[in-house]
């Protein structure tokens, strides 16, 4: 690896994490097509290095939500019970169900539309009246869910269960140290569980080490900034931010899977 593509991973991960920390979103997310389209790094092993990415990014922005004393309740821990065992099914399922590029643009689009979308919805219709909170039975099946979701795409789960819960009305205080709380200790199962899948199977599973903690180190830094900054940072334009971002993502996959099964 250059120095040129050690500075983007390393800029990559510092600009998207500054954004994405202060509504609770993974900067993997955002950051995995940098690393397919930019950075050139092959299928499966992106995934892989985006946990290892949330790993070490993710103490950034945790640290300053618990100075913050935003780190307290009950969310934290129900979304870390379901997401851990989930990402590592969704770990077995990318290597040995999903392993073609095709595939798997078409499954970051999945997850990437609906989480575009909601994002925009709640953030132009601001006023509109929240549900009633999601019971825990409900909150623990959805971590699962998502956990397995996040484990094939990269991201550790919690970035996808944070819309939803914001969706329903829990303030972004609450949802955003806890789905990244989510997103960190699942990354390091998820990355170990990658790392143990490298060992008996062929192919490019195991992470891209540097690259991944250059663009943690990026990370690290920009999630620390977006934690501080996130009191004054408007959440309307920040989720509308984020919405279209993602939107825009999951229609550029689209393309490129047609693309390819037509080409």
């Amino acid at each position: 690896m250059d120095v040129a593509t050690g500075l983007t991973g390393f800029l990559a991960g510092l600009l998207i994490s500054a954004v994405t920390a202060p509504v609770g979103v993974s900067g993997a997310v955002f950051l995995l097509p940098v690393q397919l389209s930019v950075l050139h790094v092959p299928s499966p092993a992106v995934t892989p290095t985006n946990l290892l990415f949330n790993v070490v990014a993710g103490p950034g922005a945790l640290a300053r939500y618990r100075r913050n004393g935003q780190l307290t309740g009950p969310l934290a821990r129900l979304l870390i019970a379901g997401t851990v065992p989930g990402v590592v099914l969704g770990a077995v399922i990318r290597v040995f169900a999903i392993p073609g590029p095709r595939v798997f643009r078409l499954v970051a689009a999945a997850v990437l539309l609906p989480l575009g979308l909601w994002l925009c919805a709640r953030a132009l219709r601001p006023g509109t009246p929240d549900r009633p909170p999601l019971p825990r039975r409900a909150i623990l099946g959805l971590s699962l869910l998502t956990g397995t979701v996040g484990g094939v795409y990269g991201i550790g789960g919690g970035s996808i269960l944070g819309p939803i819960l914001a969706g329903r009305g829990t303030p972004m205080t609450q949802i955003a140290p806890a789905a990244l709380a989510s997103t960190f200790v699942t990354s390091i199962v998820g990355a170990a569980t990658y790392g143990v899948l490298a060992l008996t199977t062929s192919g490019d599973i195991a992470p891209h080490w540097l690259l991944g903690l250059l663009c943690g180190a990026g990370g690290l830094i920009g999630g620390y900034l977006g934690a501080r900054l996130q009191p004054r940072l408007p959440e309307r334009t920040l989720r509308l931010l984020l919405g279209t971002l993602a939107t825009a993502l999951a229609v550029l996959y689209l393309i490129q899977a047609t693309t390819a099964a037509t080409g």
